[in-house]
């Protein structure tokens, strides 16, 4: 192999990881645009009203929050990220199959609901991992090179998923005025989005297929999956006795419920807070994704030059926080408030991450890192498990009109302890 091949070899690699986290991305944040449908029952023939898309969309979390993600990330150590992560690319496509059956099976909205329920938790558990060891496969990859950068791009990209579907699905799925007779959607008019988002799926798990032989060309020996290290159980001990790894994961679970849950409401919330069509809010929200196209890896090779991870992270915060004030507390129907705080939210979106995940590897051994990522992604998704259902609960309880205000009024709470945390983080460095 010349030099040449020896240094594209890595994005090469890194071209097929990005595929299954752009469709993962994409079929999670599927209904999020249109998510204003669910408000009222009669809308679709699904017949799912908003707590019952708070709890489909709670589901991602429920299988990573009881131990799933603990035991899988010390199994990504232990057999390596081809194993694991096939296993769990896997899954990941066949819970959305399973969504995707249940919104289409035609049965009572109950039964359907409960269907896509465990769908969606397989999709959760096979995601969280298979993002888990593509970050690890990133690190062992990069480990001398722009890793910062290396996983800026990656979240880059993978968050394209995020704007595609944001902005796809109100063009995939009508309006109810737009729908004969009785203005009612079918079934397969709701599900349009699903079947895009299972096919990106399947093309990653091809794709992930073209990396395991990648891996194993450029990785032949038992150090490909850190074995040689000797992982050990106690290990996963002295990760949860360190203080700025627990610091970051707490950053980690209320920064990214900022962001994350919202984005699930967030059509919801933006119409009748900016007083737009559904189009427009999702062209406002998709910011998000499309601010992190560019700036997650400029700011991830800012990183990687000038170091301070912590002062990018305080940053970020400070720039949700503001976003939800703004979201709160601007004067509704002025479509301009809600424009510019989803720009200090796509800037926060980027900072945060880029700073943070690069971080990781600094402060625990390498061996144990996938296990690692997975305690910092299972606290963050029992945060987004609750945080998804009490969002659901104040939109379906609260009176006409005050139940997007109520929801803002949380976020903001949840910017302010995600800002104490990384001002805390900051004064005791990473180091």
């Amino acid at each position: 192999m010349t030099e040449k091949s020896r240094k594209l070899l890595p994005w090469l690699a890194l071209a097929c990881l990005v595929v299954p986290m752009f469709g993962s991305y994409f079929f999670d944040d599927m209904f999020s645009s249109i998510s204003h449908l669910f408000s009222d029952p009669s809308l679709t023939r699904l017949g799912w009203d908003a707590a019952g898309y708070g709890l489909y969309t709670s589901g991602y979390s429920v299988l990573c929050v009881f131990g799933g993600l603990i035991v899988c990330g010390m199994l990504l150590d232990k057999w390596g990220v081809r194993i694991t992560g096939s296993i769990f690319v896997g899954m990941m496509t066949a819970g959305a199959a399973l969504v995707l059956w249940a919104i289409t099976s035609g049965l009572a909205p109950k039964q359907s609901l409960t269907i896509a329920y465990i769908g969606c938790m397989l999709f959760g558990l096979g995601s969280e991992i298979a993002g888990v060891a593509v970050t690890r496969s990133i690190a062992r990859w990069f480990k001398d090179g722009p890793m910062a950068f290396a996983m800026g791009l990656q979240l880059a990209i993978a968050r394209l998923g995020t704007a595609f579907a944001l902005v796809m699905a109100p063009r995939l799925v009508p309006s109810s005025a737009d729908v004969p007779g009785k203005g009612v959607l079918t079934l397969a008019q709701t599900a349009r989005p699903a079947v895009l988002g299972l096919g990106l799926l399947l093309l990653g798990c091809i794709l992930w297929g073209v990396f395991v032989a990648l891996d194993a060309k450029r990785f032949p020996s038992g150090r490909t999956d850190d074995k040689s290290e000797g992982f050990r159980l106690s290990d996963v001990g002295k990760i949860l006795t360190n203080k700025r790894f627990i610091l970051i994961s707490l950053l980690c679970v209320f920064f990214y419920s900022s962001i994350i849950a919202f984005k699930k409401f967030a059509g919801a919330i933006l119409v009748p807070r900016s007083d737009v069509p559904a189009e427009a809010a999702s062209w406002m929200v998709s910011m998000l994704p499309f601010a992190t196209v560019i700036f997650a890896p400029l700011f991830g090779i800012l990183v990687d030059k000038l170091g301070h991870a912590t002062r990018w992270m305080l940053g970020g915060a400070v720039l949700a926080l503001i976003a939800h004030l703004l979201l709160a507390f601007a004067p509704a129907g002025v479509p301009f408030w809600g424009y510019l705080s989803m720009v200090f939210l796509g800037f926060g979106y980027s900072l945060v991450p880029a700073a943070m995940w690069p971080s990781v590897p600094k402060i625990v051994p390498d061996k144990v890192l996938g296990t690692a990522y997975s305690l910092i992604y299972w606290i963050q998704n029992l945060g987004l498990m609750l945080f998804k259902m009490l969002a659901g609960v104040i939109l379906g309880k609260a009176a006409v009109g005050s139940g997007p205000v109520n929801v803002e009024l949380m976020f903001v709470g949840v910017c302010i302890v995600a800002l104490a945390t990384s001002a805390i983080l900051h004064k005791i460095k990473l180091a």
